[in-house]
């Protein structure tokens, strides 16, 4: 990869890469737009077979990132850590000090908080060394874990979607198949089954079954998942999942998850589009963690307006559901445009205060 010419393609800022051998550590942070404030997004701990791969997830995630910060109404950017290493066997205190330590260098421009394969005992350590840190325990002075609000607003787009294609945002009775069943997806199946929805998943994690099994949630195997015929598919695993090998056996009218940068590529929103599968935009429906966590900034965290705040979701994506039937363009245009004309706005601004 041509690092810099794809920055600038992408708008990206900066991106560090930070090593220490004493750990083992191995670790990179992308800041893609400030814009709107500094650049927010978890940290990632994940095994990934090459740097290569490591710097693309963080240059996609960091750009997702600032579109949901966007998209949200937050004062904050994009940003997005990740650390080469498997978290059941690399990640040590040592380990997540030296991270704290690298984060600390970037002065604030970049603020951390949980992701894949980091948890909120893992930011306790982090915090020994920068203040730049979001999302620890309540006990704490946090927001606490962002999977909570992540799901609501899962659940809060599902519904949005429902209203659109089926008139009433009534869940009850409906079957969604959901790709994943970690902590985001367990979050989202609790306010699912409330509604008295049949889910059905699928994990390679078989604690995450169990756990789905104990919920009454009927397992499937993980390349079952999508032809399982329901009304909404949910991906809530890794991204990439929507592509031109998998839209064919698709068998829903909604694709709604929690799952970042679900599309491979921007012409499988407009493949969906074409086939009339509504798509709910990652990036909007599964704000609620950042916004969570942004509800710690500049004041005592308070549950209540983060979950009002997240609750938003639900006419965010009304709003970008209007916009692709007005336009006749895909929902995934839809809610670029929400999030790019905020950010064009106050760069606008900008331009004019200087003069």
């Amino acid at each position: 990869m041509d690092v810099l010419n794809t920055m600038v393609g992408r708008g990206h800022e900066q991106v560090t890469m930070y090593s220490d051998p004493e750990s083992g550590l191995k670790g990179i942070i992308a800041i893609h737009d400030t814009t709107l404030g500094p650049s927010c997004g978890g940290t990632r701990m994940w095994p990934y077979a090459t740097e290569q791969e490591a710097l693309t997830d963080a240059l996609n995630l960091s750009r997702a990132m600032t579109y949901k910060s966007a998209a949200a109404g937050l004062h904050l950017g994009g940003g997005k850590g990740v650390i080469i290493g498997d978290p059941r066997t690399d990640k040590t205190e040592a380990l997540l000090r030296a991270w704290g330590r690298f984060v600390d260098t970037l002065g604030g421009r970049y603020l951390t908080t949980t992701d894949v394969g980091t948890t909120g005992r893992d930011l306790e350590a982090v915090r020994q060394e920068t203040q730049h840190v979001l999302g620890l325990d309540v006990t704490l002075g946090g927001s606490g874990d962002t999977s909570v609000m992540t799901g609501l607003g899962i659940y809060m787009g599902m519904k949005a979607c429902a209203s659109d294609v089926w008139g009433a945002d009534d869940l009850r009775g409906r079957t969604v198949a959901m790709q994943g069943f970690g902590k985001v997806a367990t979050h989202t199946a609790e306010h699912l089954i409330e509604e008295d929805v049949r889910i059905i998943a699928t994990d390679i994690n078989e604690m995450a079954l169990d756990r789905a099994r104990q919920m009454g949630v009927k397992v499937v195997g993980p390349d079952e998942i999508y032809d399982i015929d329901c009304d909404i598919f949910a991906p809530c695993a890794l991204g990439g999942v929507i592509n031109t090998q998998t839209i064919d056996r698709l068998r829903c009218s909604i694709v709604a998850g929690g799952a970042n940068n679900q599309l491979a590529t921007a012409e499988d929103g407009e493949e969906l589009h074409r086939r009339g599968i509504v798509y709910a935009p990652d990036f909007l429906i599964n704000a609620g963690g950042v916004i969570n966590a942004s509800a710690e900034i500049g004041q005592p965290y308070n549950p209540d307006r983060s979950r009002q705040q997240t609750e938003r979701i639900y006419e965010q994506m009304s709003a970008v559901l209007t916009t692709s039937r007005k336009q006749e363009i895909s929902t995934a245009r839809a809610a670029d445009i929400l999030a790019e004309s905020r950010l064009d706005s106050v760069r606008r601004m900008r331009r004019i205060w200087r003069g």
